[in-house]
Order: structure tokens, then C-alpha cells, then sequence
């Protein structure tokens, strides 16, 4: 029997990273593992999104929470429900001046800080039961490396129903062999849920998610062993927090890619 990484392992390779030699083998050469870490990378991605990533206005708790408190602690309901008015809100942090003349210090070498899944569990509670997709990556803009990336594959988002989104797909290799799918889309954020990109093949029965994206220029990392011949077609769709990892059915932009 294979020794499959760890939970806290597949967390680390999930937020990208780096993991001891041995695990790092055996998680590209075991399809579970994998597909665990895929499974939770894509809770990071939804996470990443400016519109779930941004803290609301503060809410004031329901009654019924206040009662719980008071018959935990024993005061009166009365006391433990607060004054009405607006949710009172932190206040400033106030940073200390540093002393004139500080004592010298023995020497500190600062430990590279380990990340604990407890962030993960927090953007894996975003989307619950969350399943495939690949992360955004950010790729150099600049002329001499865009030089050294192949075009292998193009075409042009064209809107669906009544929608106005539109925009270009291009897909490109990179000189170490791996390829990325580069988008431009003009549409606007959706009122409810996200923009997922995926590559469905031509009869629409078998599809593969690649991101989550929003609206201008995106770059995402395709899975190594995908055809693109086999999934041609580039498609956007609008998915909802429901914990369903598979497409709403509700796309908004649609184009085939050509060589």
C-alpha cells in the first residue's frame, strides 16, 4: 500500500507550497492525492475573488443570541441585550514609539513561517463539497518572455442569450512544456456567485474547469495531461456558493479554439 501524503501536506501543496522531496514525488505520481489537492485548491481560488475576499458591513447579532448569553452567564436579559443604535466599530490601532535608544539585541533569525490549514478549512467553508478546478497564475507581461511562449490555439468569446459578455482565448506553451489558457473578457460581475472558465469537448457531454476568473485579463495553468483537442471548446460560465462543483448550466460567453 502507497503512503498517501498527509491532510496537512495536501493543505500546503493546495496553497502552493513547497513540500518535502518524498511527497512532493508521490503527489505527482498518485491520482488521489491529486485530485485532493485540486479538490481544495479550488476553495483558495473562490476565496481569491475580490467580491468573496471583501469584508461586509458589520451586523448587529439577533436577539436570540443575546438571550443565549444571558441564561449561559446568569445576568438578566435585560442587561445583556445591547443599547439600539449602530454596531460600534473597532478602534484604531495606536502603534507604540519606539524607544530612543533600544538595547542591542542577541541575533534573531527569523523562521520561515509554516501556513496552518485552519486557512484552508476557512476558504474550503466558502464553498462546501468543493470539487475540481485549476488556480490563476500570474504570468510576466513583459516582450522578451512573451517571445519565448508559443501560441498553440485561439479563438473569440462570443456572447450567449441575452448576454453581453465578450472577449478572446488564446492558448500558449511555455519553454519548460506547460501551457496556460490567456483570457480577455469585458463582462460585467455577476449580482450573485462568480465567473468560472471551463474546456468542454464538442458534444458537450465531458467538460474541465480551469478557474476562477473575473472580468479583464486572466492567466490559467491547464492540467498537464489535458488535450485541448479533445476539449476545444472555451466556455464562461456564472456558478453559485451552492457546494455543487459541477457547471450551473448558465454560460455567458462561448468560443471553439482553432490552431
Amino acid at each position: 500500500m502507497p503512503q498517501h501524503c498527509t491532510p496537512d501536506d495536501l493543505a500546503l501543496a493546495a496553497l502552493g507550497e513547497p513540500l518535502a522531496a518524498h511527497d512532493a514525488g508521490h503527489l505527482a505520481g498518485c491520482a488521489a492525492c491529486t485530485a485532493e489537492v485540486t479538490s481544495l485548491r479550488r476553495s483558495v481560488e473562490v476565496l481569491a475573488v475580490p467580491e468573496f475576499a471583501a469584508p461586509g458591513a458589520p451586523v448587529a447579532p439577533p436577539a436570540h443570541v443575546w438571550a443565549a448569553i444571558a441564561a449561559a452567564t446568569g445576568v438578566g436579559a435585560e442587561s445583556a441585550v445591547p443599547a439600539a443604535g449602530p454596531v460600534p466599530q473597532p478602534p484604531a490601532a495606536v502603534r507604540p514609539e519606539p524607544p530612543a535608544d533600544p538595547e542591542p539585541l542577541a541575533e534573531v533569525r527569523p523562521l520561515r513561517p509554516r501556513r496552518s490549514r485552519l486557512l484552508l478549512a476557512a476558504a474550503a467553508s466558502l464553498v462546501v463539497g468543493a470539487g475540481i478546478g485549476a488556480g490563476a497564475v500570474t504570468l510576466g507581461d513583459g516582450d522578451d518572455e512573451d517571445d519565448a511562449f508559443v501560441a498553440l490555439a485561439a479563438t473569440d468569446l462570443d456572447p450567449l442569450g441575452e448576454n453581453e459578455a465578450s472577449g478572446q482565448a488564446e492558448v500558449v506553451e511555455r519553454p519548460d512544456g506547460s501551457r496556460v489558457l490567456r483570457l480577455e473578457l469585458d463582462a460585467d460581475a455577476p449580482q450573485e456567485g462568480y465567473l468560472e472558465v471551463w474546456l468542454i469537448d464538442t458534444a458537450v457531454e465531458g467538460m474541465v474547469s480551469v478557474g476562477v476568473v473575473s472580468a479583464g485579463t486572466e492567466e490559467l495553468e491547464l492540467p498537464a495531461d489535458l488535450d485541448i483537442g479533445d476539449y476545444p471548446v472555451v466556455d464562461v460560465s456564472v456558478e453559485t456558493l451552492d457546494g455543487d462543483p459541477t457547471h450551473s448550466g448558465v454560460s455567458i460567453a462561448r468560443g471553439q479554439l482553432e490552431a
